[in-house]
C-alpha cells in the first residue's frame, strides 16, 4: 500500500514537473513547450481522470500528435519493462 502511494506521488510529481517545464518552454526559445506539456499529460493520464480526458481531446483533434505519443509511449514502456520481462523469463526457465 505504501509502495502504491509512493508510485502515485512519483508519477504525479514527474507529470507536473513536465507540465511546468512546458509552460516555461512556451516563453523560452530553447525548450519545446508543447512537447513537455503533452508528455506531462501523458504521464499524468496514468493517475488522473482529468488529464486522461484532456489527452483524449488532444488526440482526437490532432491525430499526428497521437501517433507521436504512441511511439514515445511504446519506446518508454519498453525501456522500463525490459528488466521485468527478463526477470519473468528467468523465473520460467
Amino acid at each position: 500500500m505504501v509502495k502504491r502511494h509512493i508510485r502515485r506521488f512519483a508519477i504525479l510529481a514527474l507529470g507536473w514537473t513536465l507540465i511546468g517545464l512546458g509552460v516555461l518552454g512556451l516563453f523560452l526559445p530553447f525548450l519545446q513547450g508543447i512537447l513537455f506539456i503533452l508528455l506531462g499529460l501523458y504521464v499524468l493520464s496514468r493517475e488522473s481522470e482529468t488529464a486522461r480526458h484532456w489527452l483524449h481531446k488532444v488526440r482526437e483533434k490532432h491525430p499526428s500528435v497521437d501517433e507521436k505519443l504512441e511511439r514515445w509511449g511504446t519506446r518508454w514502456r519498453g525501456r522500463f519493462h525490459k528488466s521485468d520481462r527478463g526477470a519473468s523469463s528467468r523465473d520460467e526457465g
